[in-house]
């Protein structure tokens, strides 16, 4: 997949959608995210009954990236049941942060082949580095 086909990477966050799992909500997201080496990792939000141990779909794209052995995200695309443009939470920019640059194209499904475009550094500025802790970024 080329690191620019935000309705390619619209979609499979779209397939991913359809697994949710989400009884207490009914609020379906999916996600998508795009590695430096060009494959593709997918998730989909899973509630719990105690709201706080819910699994966002980013996360599990991003876990689903980091079991295969990948470290470097290149491109994340999130979409709703709603297509309202909805956007990673605090939690998920700080986790795509931790294997994307401020770079990173972060596409937003409005709908009808339309998407909201953003870096992760305009959705997280100034993140929490493991620079910042005292650690070198490339032993993490």
């Amino acid at each position: 997949m080329e690191p620019t086909d935000a309705a390619a990477l619209i979609e499979r966050a779209r397939e991913a959608l359809d697994a949710a799992y989400v009884p207490y909500s009914e609020y379906q997201v999916g996600a998508a995210v795009l590695t430096a080496d060009g494959e593709v990792f997918t998730g989909c939000n899973v509630e719990n009954a105690n709201y706080s141990n819910a699994l966002h779909a980013e996360e599990v794209a991003v876990g689903s990236a980091v079991r295969a052995g990948h470290r470097s995200i290149t491109a994340v695309a999130v979409t709703s049941g709603e297509r309202d443009g909805v956007t990673p939470c605090g939690m998920c920019r700080q986790t795509l942060a931790e294997f994307g640059d401020d770079d990173v194209p972060v596409y937003c499904d409005t709908g009808d082949g339309e998407w909201n475009e953003y870096t992760l550094g305009e959705l997280i500025p100034d993140t929490i580095t493991p620079g910042m802790l005292g650690i070198d970024p490339d032993a993490a």
